[in-house]
């Protein structure tokens, strides 16, 4: 890593999951770490999640969706992790104009304080393999065509190419990682707006049975701390300017097999194979798993994190801590 591409960061929704595991790592580097969060209950950010850390990170309680406070925070910084994001699909569906405020309108608010203030910058933005839709072929590279299910996937594809367009007209350096089932420590568990392995997840450590809808569906899975090292890799190396990556974990795995996985790493738990619910049914994209082989050969990112691996250190976590995230 480039350490003095490093040196001032900022963060949006830096308390939120990803981010604060990001701003934790960067701050172990020795970076200077702006965090931005609205810390808006439904959006996942937790003052918890930088518990130790509060000396070493600066915290700005705001919101994306306001331009003057990223005209101010986006200046001197060299780097941009735009992590900042509304994530809930079914939430889009109920509620597309705050979607769209979140998911759209702000990304392009955020470039046009970079380009205006900081054209130098560097931007990472986190997108979501949500904006593949059903997949034709398996696994998804970056080539399949865009065909969101709903309105969180059409908001955040308009983010991602915000982001590119931004990258190729006016040569603000920028890149795109498509995350897919991101999991581990900080992770937003009280319910499905993040993911619903969370609600697995805190089901179990509570020894309490949890619901597997459908059960065939194949996902693979990105523990996040190699999530982590994907957004490093791509601030710090410029082959990465002007490109979107798939990331991806490893062999899929069927969700029956993965409620087994959970279930067998709980002293008590167990699961039920349920019908999907009729609004989650409309939204489902069936089978999915990624080819990441592009950002691979870029970059050299490879996930290291086993799944039984990173769901064990994802339940001890929730032992220890479970009552700071609910």
């Amino acid at each position: 890593m480039k350490d003095a591409v490093l040196k001032h960061v900022l963060v949006t929704g830096g308390l939120g999951f990803i981010g604060s595991n990001l701003a934790l790592r960067l701050a172990g580097m020795g970076s200077e770490v702006t965090l931005i969060d609205s810390l808006i209950p439904e959006y996942g950010g937790n003052l918890f999640n930088i518990k130790g850390y509060e000396n070493r990170v600066s915290v700005n309680i705001a919101d994306i969706r306001d331009p003057h406070s990223m005209r101010y925070l986006v200046q001197g910084k060299d780097v941009l992790f735009n992590l900042a994001g509304q994530t809930s699909h079914m939430d889009s569906m109920k509620d597309p104009e705050t979607d769209l405020q979140i998911n759209c309108t702000s990304q392009l608010s955020i470039l046009e304080a970079c380009r205006k203030y900081n054209p130098s910058i560097k931007v990472v933005y986190a997108s979501t393999r949500q904006i593949y839709g059903r997949p034709d072929y398996l696994p998804v590279d970056e080539r399949h065509p865009l065909r969101p299910v709903d309105v969180n996937g059409i908001n955040k594809m308009a983010g991602e190419w915000y982001h590119i367009l931004y990258n190729n007209v006016y040569g603000l350096r920028a890149s795109a990682l498509r995350l897919t089932n991101t999991y581990g420590p900080r992770m937003r568990v009280k319910d499905a707006r993040q993911t619903f392995l969370g609600v697995w997840i805190r089901l179990a450590v509570e020894e309490r049975p949890f619901e597997v809808w459908g059960g065939e569906q194949l996902r693979d899975f990105t523990y996040v701390e190699d999530a982590v090292d994907a957004f490093l890799l791509a601030a710090t190396n410029p082959a990465a300017d002007g490109k979107i990556f798939n990331l991806g974990g490893h062999a899929p795995v069927s969700l029956s097999q993965l409620g087994a996985m959970v279930a067998d790493l709980s002293k008590g738990a167990s699961f039920q194979i349920r019908e999907f619910p009729k609004e989650r049914k409309a939204i489902d994209i069936g089978d999915y798993y990624a080819d990441f082989s592009s950002i691979s050969e870029c970059l050299g990112w490879q996930p290291k994190v086993s799944l039984k691996d990173g769901l064990s250190r994802t339940m001890d976590y929730y032992r220890a801590f479970l009552p700071e995230y609910l």
